[in-house]
């Protein structure tokens, strides 16, 4: 059943959110050796994005949750959830600096799935301090004063959000940046404790993602058809010119390798030591 903006919703979707019921056979703290997600990522290869999702939420229960930045990535993620009936939680990061497209989009996902969106927010406390000692606009400066932001407003947010869980879905594609080239459909996350991380689309093309979003009439982002592919905090994202890179409008003043925020820490370190030639940083979790 193809569902509609404004339509109806397949049986079993309704009210998808945190009052999970955990799989029959799933316990809680679920543990995964790299031999167990080598395994996984083995028999997942080349499957259906769906299946991978399917693969989690039986595997890990109500300690997996999707993270959800409203991106396109990230809504085709949230109406497969609903089209399967996997009754997965769902979180977002206000970091009080969106855009208001992207604040539209949140409520239309909502209302579509009737989702109960768990939301988190910055400590005001340090959203004060920084603004107080920095100033509005400090991550212009340098990239430490970047990842200083991005700590304050995205990384503690996370923090909290991921306590508690054995496993995260993102909406991570590797083509997107050379920070996201090795990215696996389930690996070892490092950065956040050793939780596994699990990646559906780390396949897909962007050409998939529209055409699903096309083919199931999902909400999107309306800045998407504004020249912003990829979407972040308003100060920090700018719509790409004609044969820019999709993230060229991220942080536009940085450069590629170094375009994230730490909410993919470790990976990207690693995969940006892999480009410049550095040497791997280990279990270190890195700042961006």
């Amino acid at each position: 059943m193809t569902v509609r903006q404004g339509g109806a919703i397949p049986a079993g979707c309704r009210g998808w959110g945190p009052a999970f019921s955990r799989p029959r056979g799933v316990s809680g703290g679920v543990e995964m050796t790299a031999v167990d997600l080598e395994g996984v990522n083995q028999q997942l290869a080349g499957r259906p994005a769906e299946q991978v999702l399917e693969w989690a939420v039986s595997r890990f229960g109500d300690r997996v949750a999707l993270a959800c930045s409203f991106g396109a990535e990230d809504v085709v993620l949230a109406d497969m959830l609903a089209r399967a009936g996997l009754r997965a939680r769902v979180f977002a990061i206000d970091t009080g600096r969106l855009h208001e497209a992207t604040y539209e989009v949140m409520d239309r996902i909502r209302e579509r799935y009737e989702l109960a969106l768990e939301v988190y927010f910055p400590q005001r406390e340090a959203v004060e301090r920084l603004e107080q000692e920095e100033g509005f606009h400090s991550f212009r400066r340098s990239l430490e004063a970047r990842h200083a932001c991005c700590a304050v407003r995205k990384v503690e947010p996370l923090s909290r959000a991921l306590s508690g869980l054995d496993a995260w879905i993102t909406g991570l594609r590797r083509e997107q940046n050379v920070t996201r080239a090795e990215i696996r459909l389930a690996e070892e996350d490092r950065g956040h404790g050793g939780m596994v991380k699990v990646s559906p689309l780390a396949e897909w093309t962007d050409q998939q993602v529209w055409d699903y979003i096309r083919q199931h009439d999902v909400p999107y982002n309306l800045l998407h058809d504004r020249g912003f592919p990829s979407i972040g905090c308003e100060p920090c994202t700018r719509a790409v010119r004609p044969g820019e890179h999709p993230r060229a409008g991220r942080w536009w003043w940085e450069s590629p390798e170094q375009k994230e925020c730490g909410l993919h820490a470790l990976q990207a370190r690693l995969a940006s030591d892999a480009a410049t030639g550095s040497a791997s940083s280990g279990g270190r979790s890195a700042d961006g």
